[in-house]
């Protein structure tokens, strides 16, 4: 499935630390350079192995290459969720459904490693852990069989979409940030057998799997971290017909999020297996789908530029890597370069976008992507836990080498979006269910006084990737780079609450 960026760049540090970015679809990135390999498709835009231990990396480790490491409580900081958490807000009784192709067969013991690791609430599901009542659980939903996740053999002659294995680090990402954000919160973990899309196969199955969880009732918000460009498709048409879980959605009182992509405003069509042409992007600005749709809160990225060892304050940090941080002094978090953003070719502006905080970037007659952000750079990423098999068939690739069990920094949209979904389920919590479409209420609370404090605006930065492609900057108020901004979950949550039930 394609879904982020670029074209693969692999590098191998010296010492004992593996160190892989890898950008994964089809454009020109901003890592660094090296060999260039077939791109693989589970929707993370950079990955690096910092070590192969179960001990997390140092902040020392990642800094020396070139990266800021984030833990649960460094990120919990810098966005102020430890008041909410004080007040007994976890996301307890809520449940996030994660949607993913293939899933994992590793998670329940990555899952394990990685809450002891940060001290983080165990989950009746999770390896070697004995469930009492009142305790968050981890299952697993396989609606259409559990394909074992395993890696083509090297000698397959196929494009890498079907690549198994590869997909298991963007389910790592995903439950175990969604983990971190809403430790009290049920997580469900949404798999389906396939990862091409375009209507063909895999985008179907996966709305057919979320039109499931919402009949049934399974969870009071759904994250997604895939997407594809919307002029990717055949036609309107084919892209309106898979909308069907969204409506429903609505209906029933589920939030939907989606990752707005790691191209920036450039993202290719569905690549074809080979010629000169493989992987290149639109010549003009485009959004992803599904995070453009209007039943759907698009989240976007930035550079988040605060101390990864901070755990009370969001305290800036412009003097350790990366360079972005570095050359906008003072600035708490800034556009990341690969946001997904623009203005859809297929949705009219929504109502509930008419209104902008003063200063905003226009929207004009068509919706405008994303709505809301979060750190996603990989520079300034999450520390993630993955086990891979011992014989080379894990699908990942560290220099020239498969790469081993043990702690990554991963970053994209696809970070962003599941800790989003955190903070809704505890929103939710509060509310005492779900909240359905939050986008109105979110512009509603952008447009008035409590603006300045429910979020924290970005304004530097911009998302022009690809240089042949025109992007956009970050600006005061709505922008397509970071939409709204992101997050002072503490004043945020409660007034969104509000929000949602005065709507």
């Amino acid at each position: 499935m394609r879904s982020r960026t670029g074209t693969t760049f692999l590098s191998l540090a010296g010492g004992a630390a593996l160190v892989a970015a890898a950008c994964l679809a089809g454009v020109p990135t901003a890592s660094p350079p090296g060999a260039a390999l077939p791109a693989v498709h589970p929707v993370v835009s950079d990955y690096v192995q910092i070590n192969s231990s179960a001990t997390p990396p140092t902040q020392a480790q990642c800094a020396s290459v070139g990266r800021r490491c984030f833990t649960p409580q460094s990120t919990r900081a810098a966005y102020n969720v430890g008041p909410l958490y004080a007040a007994g807000n976890d996301g307890t009784g809520m449940t996030i459904a994660i949607v993913d192709s293939y899933g994992s067969d590793t998670m329940a013991h990555d899952l394990h490693v990685y809450n002891q690791a940060f001290n983080l609430p165990a989950m009746c599901g999770e390896e070697s852990v004995t469930c009492t009542p009142g305790m968050p659980t981890f299952s697993e939903l396989h609606l259409q069989g559990s394909p074992a996740t395993k890696a083509p053999p090297s000698t397959s002659k196929g494009t890498g979409q079907e690549d198994k294995a590869a997909w298991a680090l963007e389910v790592a990402l995903d439950v175990e940030t969604a983990h971190s954000m809403a430790p009290g919160a049920n997580i469900l973990l949404v798999t389906t057998p396939t990862a091409e899309t375009l209507g063909v196969q895999g985008l179907p199955q996966m709305m057919a799997a979320e039109q499931y969880v919402v009949d049934h009732h399974l969870a009071q918000v759904i994250s997604q971290s895939f997407a594809t460009a919307e002029d990717a498709f055949p036609g309107t048409q084919s892209l309106l017909n898979l909308r069907h879980a969204y409506i429903s959605a609505a209906r029933n009182g589920v939030t939907v999020l989606g990752s707005s992509g790691d191209g920036g405003s450039a993202n290719p069509p569905k690549a074809p297996v080979a010629g000169p042409n493989a992987g290149a992007p639109f010549p003009f600005p485009t959004v992803e789908w599904p995070a453009s749709d209007p039943l759907v809160t698009g989240v976007g990225g930035t550079y988040l530029c605060t101390d990864p060892t901070a755990t009370t304050l969001r305290t800036v940090d412009s003097t350790i890597p990366p360079t972005a941080c570095k050359s906008h002094p003072g600035a708490a978090e800034v556009g990341w370069i690969a946001s997904g953003g623009g203005f859809s070719h297929v949705f009219a502006r929504p109502s509930y976008q008419s209104a902008l905080p003063a200063g905003s970037t226009p929207i004009g007659a068509m919706r405008g992507v994303p709505d809301i952000a979060l750190q996603a750079s990989a520079t300034t990423g999450a520390l993630v836990y993955l086990s891979l098999p011992p014989d080379g068939l894990g699908g990942l690739t560290c220099g020239t080498t498969p790469c081993s069990t043990g702690w990554y920094d991963i970053g994209g949209t696809s970070l962003a979006c599941p800790q989003w979904a955190g903070l809704v389920a505890i929103a939710a919590q509060m509310n005492g269910g779900g909240l359905g479409p939050i986008n109105p209420a979110l512009y509603r609370l952008g447009a008035g006084a409590a603006y300045a404090s429910d979020f924290y605006d970005v304004t530097t930065g911009n998302n022009t990737l690809d240089p042949s492609v025109p992007g956009y900057p970050a600006s005061t108020g709505w922008d397509p780079v970071t939409g709204l901004g992101t997050p002072n979950a503490a004043a945020l949550l409660p007034d969104l609450v509000a929000a949602v039930r005065a709507g």
